[in-house]
């Protein structure tokens, strides 16, 4: 009779514990092979993320968190956040990481977009932000301000490096940490002191690398670019005393928000905007493009040359003929537009 006590015991102890098993700590991915994340945010209730949780969740571990959530106060209290469920992890373990609001970061990528509303849309993609909250914010002289910039330099401030962020940041501590990462970039390799010895500020080193950046995707060319633009910026001579203007083709395209054009006619240089080169001397008054590291670090490390003009090399390689002299331009301007002619290109 003792025996089969026991084995009665054993056994119904054998069935609570593989119960418990398949309900709270079996896998709970119905892919185990892959790991799934879970976006809760501000609109999100109890139903709504077992409405995204169901299809990716075996019967029984699903089943096994509803309980779970049922004897707790989780569902009046849904933490936002990115929550990761990793292969071979059961019910439970999902259960404490949404109750306790263990998220995990994301690698976010800022993009190099040519407006702050592109820049505003695409961080609305990747972050749990409205694209309206924030281009309102960056188109607000009072939010600018505070980190320094106006509305034509705020893009400044966002370099396109990755960072480790949470996805559910609220747009001040984002806009926050950007400031922070813009100061630890211009920290390192002796960025500031490159730009003073440019004669260039922080953000006219990105405005120019803006532009270098529209100008070719040759990141071994962009030094050269830079020297030219340099050598414009900073001629003082009998017909430019105050510098050569730029005459940057990319923001003319800025200026008139064509920038699927292929050719700069004369009949566009005549708009009336700061952002064109040909009409007013000196840079820009902020970017026209969140430039790459690699655009910003050529301004930094310009080649030093004496050529004053560029064009397009007529292979459309994406590099450049450089010259010293107007008349070697010319030639070289004559070739570009002969082959542009030739394939038909307006």
């Amino acid at each position: 009779m003792k025996k089969k006590f026991i084995y009665s015991a054993v056994a119904c102890l054998a069935i609570i514990l593989g119960t418990a098993y398949y309900y709270f700590f079996s896998p709970f991915l119905s892919q185990p092979s892959e790991t799934h994340y879970l976006y809760v945010d501000r609109d999100d209730n109890i139903d709504s993320i077992y409405t995204k949780l169901k299809p990716v969740a075996n019967n029984g571990s699903f089943n096994g968190l509803k309980t779970l959530i049922r004897q707790s106060h989780y569902a009046n209290n849904v933490r936002t956040g990115r929550y990761a469920i990793e292969k071979g992890e059961g019910a439970f373990t999902v259960f404490r990481r949404l109750k306790n609001g263990q998220q995990t970061p994301l690698n976010l990528t800022i993009p190099s977009v040519r407006t702050v509303d592109r820049l505003a849309a695409e961080l609305s993609q990747k972050l749990m932000l409205d694209s309206v909250e924030i281009a309102d914010a960056l188109f607000s002289n009072e939010v600018c301000s505070k980190y320094g910039y106006d509305t034509t330099t705020i893009a400044c401030m966002f370099i396109p490096n990755t960072y480790e962020i949470y996805w559910n940041t609220n747009l001040d501590k984002f806009l926050d940490r950007m400031h922070k990462e813009s100061e630890k970039f211009w920290e390192a390799d002796q960025r500031k002191d490159k730009a003073a010895a440019a004669g260039l500020t922080p953000n006219e080193v990105i405005t120019l690398a803006s532009i270098i950046d529209e100008e070719t995707a040759n990141n071994a060319e962009k030094p050269m670019i830079a020297g030219m633009y340099l050598n414009r910026l900073h001629l003082s001579s009998g017909e430019y005393p105050n510098g050569m203007p730029l005459q940057a083709d990319p923001t003319i395209k800025f200026a008139w928000k064509k920038f699927e054009l292929k050719r700069i006619y004369n009949n566009l240089l005549t708009i009336d905007s700061p952002y064109n080169t040909y009409r007013y001397a000196g840079l820009p008054p902020g970017p026209i493009r969140i430039p790459s590291v690699a655009g910003i670090d050529a301004v930094l490390n310009f080649t030093h040359h004496d050529y004053l003009y560029m064009c397009a090399k007529e292979d459309f390689s994406g590099t450049h003929n450089f010259a010293a002299t107007y008349s070697e331009h010319l030639q070289n301007a004559a070739k570009y537009s002969k082959a542009l002619n030739e394939r038909g290109i307006k």
